[in-house]
């Protein structure tokens, strides 16, 4: 898989205070990434550093296998992105936001807001000025503007900020919709784990300026491994019966009265059946599986980089 955005040794300093420091990140081609941390994590400032809004104190940026420059700008336009909250021309419609966009970036090509607004959406309502769109709609306009020119790349910073579920479902499906069908190589940043979990290849976690790993999603799911969590009276029994009755062996004690099976080869009602016929009070008895935010959690805590 070739690589299309390549961080090496990045650090930034303002005003004495390292906000990013030493960041190594990779991006393939026709991938998405989700950049995931805390707000004030420093996803931003990095995003700006990728467009050459902020410039680097030390390390390198390399975009389709060129080192960004301070004078570097050609670069950008196979970049479309969303830094912060889109804003737009209010008392103006969809579509004539989109050809005034159009127009100064020098981008003349008949068909081509028509063709977007129907990608993200839009179709039926271009006519409608922006102050009339939801919160919804003009993240929705938003991402027509940045792929408006068929970037190459698509980066966007909080996308789903402040939307209802609704709109954060229509945003995670067009998102899939352009890496699936338009091969565009998505970063996407967020603090909401869930969103990234879903549609995410590929994640770099951060806290406090510095990455604390980059992983593929499927290593996080095949470590993640589905278990069975029981709620017990009694533990020294359930263990007694789990061992010798059920010749299970791969379960951890979570608590006073709580175990996890991590072994398939009985059913739940198998386990639940022996344990009560054992003498066991069973309280509770679910299927359950370690998730990105357990996984990123721990990273966070300082704690076991493996949930």
């Amino acid at each position: 898989m070739n690589s299309v955005i390549q961080i090496n040794q990045l650090s930034k300093t303002y005003r004495g205070t390292e906000t990013v420091s030493n960041v190594n990140m990779n991006i393939n081609k026709g991938e998405i990434y989700g950049f995931l941390g805390p707000n004030g994590a420093g996803k931003t400032t990095i995003m700006k550093m990728i467009l050459n809004l902020v410039k680097p104190s030390l390390g390198e940026i390399i975009v389709f296998d060129q080192r960004i420059l301070e004078t570097s700008y050609e670069y950008l336009k196979k970049i479309g992105s969303i830094i912060e909250y889109p804003e737009f021309y209010e008392r103006l419609t969809a579509k004539e936001n989109l050809d005034l966009h159009c127009e100064y970036i020098g981008y003349h090509h008949p068909g081509a807001v028509n063709e977007v607004l129907e990608i993200v959406g839009l179709k039926g309502v271009e006519k409608k000025k922006i102050h009339e769109f939801s919160l919804g709609m003009k993240q929705r306009l938003g991402i027509a503007r940045a792929i408006v020119t068929k970037p190459e790349i698509l980066i966007l910073d909080e996308p789903i900020n402040g939307l209802d579920p609704i709109g954060i479902k229509d945003i995670r499906e067009l998102l899939l919709i352009l890496k699936e069908k338009y091969g565009i190589t998505i970063l996407i940043s967020s603090h909401i784990v869930s969103e990234i979990e879903s549609i995410a290849d590929t994640i770099g976690i951060i806290n406090h300026g510095r990455l604390l790993k980059e992983v593929k999603m499927e290593e996080i799911r095949k470590e993640n491994e589905e278990y069975l969590e029981i709620q017990v009276d009694n533990l020294e029994k359930t263990t007694h019966v789990l061992k010798n009755k059920l010749g299970i062996k791969k379960y951890e004690i979570v608590g006073r009265h709580i175990i996890r099976i991590f072994e398939h080869e009985n059913s739940s009602s198998q386990i639940n059946k022996e344990l009560i016929l054992n003498g066991v009070v069973v309280n509770g008895i679910e299927k359950q599986q370690h998730n990105l935010e357990e996984y990123f959690l721990k990273l966070i805590n300082g704690g076991n980089q493996h949930a």
